[in-house]
């Protein structure tokens, strides 16, 4: 295989993201297609033994294994890596996969970390089971308090861990003043982009050094399939990332890497036409509900921070009622069109009650202290007509009392 015609780094950089979406990390067969090759295979022969020795070694380019490459999951790391602005990445079975990965590569006994009080609910179970479980300390700090970040940070903290916003809190943490703390101190950061990709938020433009995905949500865009990435530096991805990668093969299947390829092409229609979608629906709830957190929203307390770093508010926010978890549960059961799910990024919309789903494991006291209430509900607003949704969503807020 070789890359489309004339396409090359230098290229490729010059074009404007949504070019790169579709045009980005090309590779064409012989055949010339079109749309790109799906290979399903998990090895490769080789024309003799000198090649494949030189291949091992490191000494000639080519495909040896696809737990370490293939055509396929190749072109949609190229891809990924130029819309972000990163030098490379390497893609995960996963979101979680990823997100394990990118600290796991770097990460030591003896180490220290600084994360984000609100956070996805598997995420925050990183740095509060796993890692301790190999002698590596986690603090966790309110992500919007600049001091506190620093203040925590210890003479053997390795990484500062955070996403902004933050799920399911729509905490939005400042990226340049807390990566430029990070950097100052030798730290690395490490930020999950997943609530707005690339094509909403770019972090590495702010400082960050690593830039963590659930390619699952907004890049796949129609809960088809699983798929994680991680972006950075080419020393990071090659020297850190890929032996943990390699060793331990939390890997994408090419079949999964085609899909987000398709997914990729549009996801800036998408992405902007669901925040678009999810701005409007916002208005409409902000006069129906005690408390909405929606970044887009004059009525957010980082509302300016937020229309500094996003280019969009995505389509993610949350509400909070009054009436607790039987008053969120009636919402949720009097919908007919929203989808009761605890997916995201989905050009459906999709509605859920975190404290019993996406973070049950962390407990009341946990849920808490994170900011995650009883009453609290996600929602991801879709491609339909908002019209349609608003009116979904007035009946439902109607027969739970609201």
């Amino acid at each position: 295989m070789k890359r489309t015609t004339g396409q090359d780094r230098s290229q490729t950089t010059r074009w404007r993201p949504a070019t790169r979406a579709v045009r980005g990390g090309t590779w064409r067969s012989e055949q010339g297609e079109t749309s790109e090759a799906l290979f399903l295979t998990s090895g490769y022969s080789y024309d003799d033994a000198a090649t494949v020795a030189a291949r091992f070694a490191g000494e000639q380019e080519g495909m040896t294994y696809s737990r370490l490459q293939n055509p396929t999951v190749a072109m949609l790391e190229e891809r990924i890596a130029l819309l972000e602005g990163a030098q490379a990445c390497r893609v995960q079975a996963s979101g979680m996969a990823a997100m394990t990965a990118a600290l796991l590569c770097q990460l030591s006994a003896g180490d220290h970390m600084v994360s984000a009080r609100a956070a996805f609910g598997s995420c925050r179970w990183l740095g509060d089971h796993l890692l301790p479980r190999f002698g590596v300390d986690v603090t966790v700090v309110d992500a919007r308090d600049n001091a506190a970040w620093e203040a925590a940070i210890r003479p053997n903290t390795r990484v500062f861990f955070f996403e902004t916003p933050a799920n399911p809190t729509m905490d939005i943490a400042d990226l340049e003043t807390i990566c430029a703390i990070a950097r100052a101190h030798g730290i690395t950061t490490v930020i999950d982009n997943a609530f707005c990709t690339p094509a909403l938020q770019r972090p590495l433009e702010f400082g960050a050094d690593v830039v963590a995905y659930s390619a699952t949500k907004l890049m796949d865009g129609q809960g088809r399939v699983l798929a994680g990435a991680v972006c950075g530096t080419e020393e990071f991805i090659n020297e850190k990332l890929l032996p943990f990668q390699r060793n331990t093969g939390p890997n994408l299947s090419p079949f999964n890497a085609w899909v987000v390829l398709k997914g990729l092409e549009t996801l800036d229609l998408r992405a902007r036409r669901q925040s678009e979608n999810a701005l409007k629906v916002g208005r409409f709830i902000e006069g129906r509900v005690p408390v909405i957190l929606h970044p887009w929203l004059e009525s957010h307390p980082q509302h300016d921070l937020a229309k500094k770093q996003m280019d969009d508010c995505g389509p993610i926010f949350s509400l909070v009622l009054d009436g607790g978890r039987a008053q969120a549960h009636a919402v949720l059961d009097a919908l007919e069109l929203i989808d009761i799910s605890n997916n995201i990024g989905d050009s459906r919309s999709l509605m859920c009650h975190p404290a019993s789903t996406t973070h049950h494991n962390m407990g009341p006291e946990g849920r808490e202290a994170m900011g995650i209430s009883e009453g609290m509900l996600r929602i991801n607003v879709g491609l339909e007509d908002p019209d349609d949704l608003i009116e979904d969503l007035d009946r439902a807020l109607a027969k739970a009392g609201l």
